[in-house]
């Protein structure tokens, strides 16, 4: 600022010394009096300087005022650049962190069936290799066909059912209008995941997990619910339900932070998640 400050006082001064000049020329040769000695000049030159000093100071202000506003620019652009890298970055990190959890769970629950059902644990081998090809070739984007994420939600309530059998009521309603919308990769199964996890087992007590999603004008509707009982300790407030629950928080803040509505509602042993999400119609991020 000092170096700044010095440069543009001495540009102000070299602009006005050299309008004088110009000035002190015009006005004495319009009146056709050139002196021969440069002191008689002076009254002249100082006038003009003085007069210079104004206009000067606007032109060098100008200038200044141009090229502040064009490294503004520069600056602002590089700064929306380093805030897309830095989003992108945490949330690479966050889906990192959801999709080993859900890899782990699947092969947790296909490790047990091998003890007792060969067959069904071969089917959850099929299921789990469409899994782990949706997240391998499409988790990868910022934003994946909303059709082909229903198909990886179904996949997973279908294991959860298969593993749980007639120990819990599982009920799925899915519709989906619009085929060419788009939502994030994996953003909805940290929901999913706490229903199955935290559902109510008791002995002498049927569990149930119901699922809703409803795409429709350009919305998503996503509701799910589940019993749970205070014994097992169910996490009953916002943002306590590990860390699936605490990142899908962040990722919506961050992807969506003015096309979302959460709410979360725990009580009389039902927990309900309710969702509403405004779709993309395209996949650029």
């Amino acid at each position: 600022m000092k170096t700044f400050l010095i440069q543009a006082t001495g540009v102000i001064l070299l602009l006005s010394f050299i309008y004088s000049l110009i000035f002190t020329y015009i006005e004495l040769n319009s009146k056709n009096q050139l002196p021969a000695d440069f002191v008689d000049h002076l009254p002249f030159l100082w006038k003009g300087f003085y007069l210079a000093l104004p206009a000067s100071f606007l032109i060098n202000g100008s200038a200044c005022g141009i090229k502040f506003y064009q490294e503004h620019g520069r600056i602002e652009r590089d700064h929306i650049l380093l805030q897309q890298a830095h989003l992108e970055n945490q949330l690479k990190l966050l889906q990192d962190q959801i999709n080993p959890h859900v890899v782990f769970n699947i092969l947790n629950h296909i490790h047990i069936l091998m003890r007792t059902d060969t067959k069904l644990a071969d089917y959850l081998l099929l299921k789990f290799s469409d899994i782990l090809r949706y997240q391998l070739y499409h988790c990868s984007q910022n934003l994946v066909p909303l059709d082909k994420d229903i198909e990886h939600l179904r996949n997973l309530v279908e294991v959860e059912k298969l593993r749980w059998g007639n120990e819990l009521e599982v009920s799925a309603e899915w519709s989906i209008e619009n085929k060419k919308s788009f939502i994030a990769p994996l953003l909805l199964v940290p929901f999913i995941e706490n229903a199955f996890k935290y559902v109510c087992r008791l002995p002498g007590h049927k569990g149930y997990v119901k699922i809703f999603c409803m795409e429709k004008n350009g919305f998503l509707l996503f509701n799910v619910e589940n019993c749970y009982s205070n014994i097992a300790g169910y996490p009953k407030k916002e943002g306590s339900g590990g860390i699936g629950l605490q990142n899908v928080q962040k990722r919506l803040k961050l992807q969506y932070p003015d096309a979302h509505e959460l709410n979360i509602e725990s009580g009389n042993e039902v927990y309900k998640v309710s969702l509403t999400l405004q779709l993309s119609d395209n996949n650029e991020s």
